[in-house]
């Protein structure tokens, strides 16, 4: 059976908050380019394939040579979307499912999330997590939690503050979760044909329609996270912090 992997970017030109997001230019390059760029630092990857139902987005990517798998315009989900390419490209066994506005995402992560999948065959879907940097931001609903068990298995997904510090000595350690995946083929294909589930619905976290149909989904703990664009002015404060970056780089 084979082993190969495929990072797969799922890139739409719609977004309330942000349209056109994933070719807004940051540090002279479109931001979808800086998250395949690191995407094709991963040594685990044997593919890297950005899809979208956006020929704007197509053309901008052919031009900077990645690969594009055209999708349907009527998916609901970034899931949906790479599922879509899935079911076409059965030489992959592992389908890593990149965000396409975290342009810091970490290549070693990525080529984690590979060996999980590759040494463990108790493992459905690997994701990952990292402690916040403050913890009051783990009061804000835009910021999704994880709590796992003693073996990295997610116990739960949530908006809310999780878990409730009902002991006030005990130590608390809120981890911020990272919309980064790992997904055995078969079990992508299944996860997208299964009804969205009542958490699910309470929640609005598509990962939680794995938990209740009983998914394994292994959290890899990670000291950091990558930070996400998702407003125009996430992009301004990016832009300000690779100046800085290439600054002190050049000194």
């Amino acid at each position: 059976m084979t082993s190969k992997a495929v990072g797969i970017i799922p890139a739409r030109w719609a977004s309330t908050r942000f349209p056109g997001k994933p070719l807004r230019p940051i540090a002279g390059k479109p931001l979808l380019h800086h998250v395949w760029e690191r995407c094709r630092r991963a040594r685990k990857l044997d593919s890297v394939i950005i899809a979208t139902d956006d020929m704007r987005i197509a053309h901008a990517a052919f031009e900077w040579g990645a690969e594009v798998a055209l999708t349907s315009p009527h998916h609901q989900s970034g899931t949906d979307r790479i599922a879509e390419v899935a079911r076409k490209t059965k030489q992959f066994a592992s389908i890593i499912n990149i965000q396409g506005d975290e342009p810091l995402v970490d290549p070693a992560l990525i080529d984690k999330l590979v060996e999980t999948l590759r040494s463990d065959r108790g493992i459905d879907i690997v994701t990952a997590a990292h402690p916040f940097a403050n913890a009051a931001e783990a009061s804000s609903p835009h910021q999704v939690k994880v709590i796992v068990d003693l073996r990295g298995n997610a116990l739960y997904f949530s908006r809310y503050a999780i878990p409730f510090p009902h002991d006030r000595s005990a130590p608390i350690r809120y981890l911020r979760h990272q919309g980064i995946y790992g997904f055995r083929r078969q079990i992508l294909l299944q996860f997208v044909k299964w009804k969205p589930t009542p958490l699910e619905r309470a929640e609005s976290l598509e990962q939680l329609r794995a938990l209740e149909n009983g998914v394994n989904v292994h959290v890899l703990v990670t000291k950091h996270g990558s930070p996400g664009v998702d407003t125009p002015q996430d992009a301004v404060a990016l832009e300000q912090k690779l100046a800085r970056a290439g600054r002190s780089s050049s000194r």
